[in-house]
């Protein structure tokens, strides 16, 4: 719509090619070539400011999350199995062990279960939104989620083969 306007405007111009001399045509295409880039940053900024806020949006969204990960690692990070066992020396500042074997499976269970759903709902910001820097964000989430339930995991695995020792009437 602007293009036609600025054709039409100039077509109503009148012109003389013949008045023109060399310097003046120079100086002329330099500026419309200066307006084109111009014209030509300004569209595609216009263009690509709904995607910029929907990008900031989404990896506003994902720093939260990758934050909440973190979180959840921070406090399965003292439900050491091997405590509970008495395999560890407890030191008077170290953490009080008020947890059973079950208690503690089934907490370091749900922290494997919170970060399943929290690398789960980084995915869905990648679902519709197909922006390569949000893909790799949500890529490294699903990475970092799937690697802190890895470790809880094995965790869970050395709680059940302390709990099955002869030491603890099984085995």
């Amino acid at each position: 719509m602007g293009l036609m306007a600025l054709v039409y405007s100039i077509s109503l111009m009148n012109i003389s090619i013949s008045q023109i001399d060399a310097a003046e045509f120079v100086q002329v295409v330099e500026a419309g070539l200066n307006d084109l880039v111009f014209i030509g940053a300004a569209v595609f900024f216009l263009l690509t400011f709904e995607t910029r806020i929907k990008r900031a949006r989404a990896l506003s969204a994902l720093h939260e999350l990758r934050a909440i990960a973190h979180v959840i690692d921070m406090h399965q990070l003292t439900k050491d199995p091997s405590r509970s066992h008495g395999s560890v020396l407890l030191t008077p500042s170290s953490p009080r062990v008020q947890m059973s074997d079950y208690e503690l499976t089934r907490y370091l269970d749900y922290c494997s279960e919170m970060l399943s759903l929290t690398g789960k709902v980084a995915a869905l910001y990648g679902l519709n939104f197909r922006d390569g820097v949000v893909l790799s964000t949500v890529n490294e989430i699903e990475n970092l989620t799937t690697g802190l339930s890895r470790k809880i995991w094995q965790k869970i695995i050395i709680l059940h083969k302390l709990a099955d020792t002869p030491e603890n009437g099984k085995g």
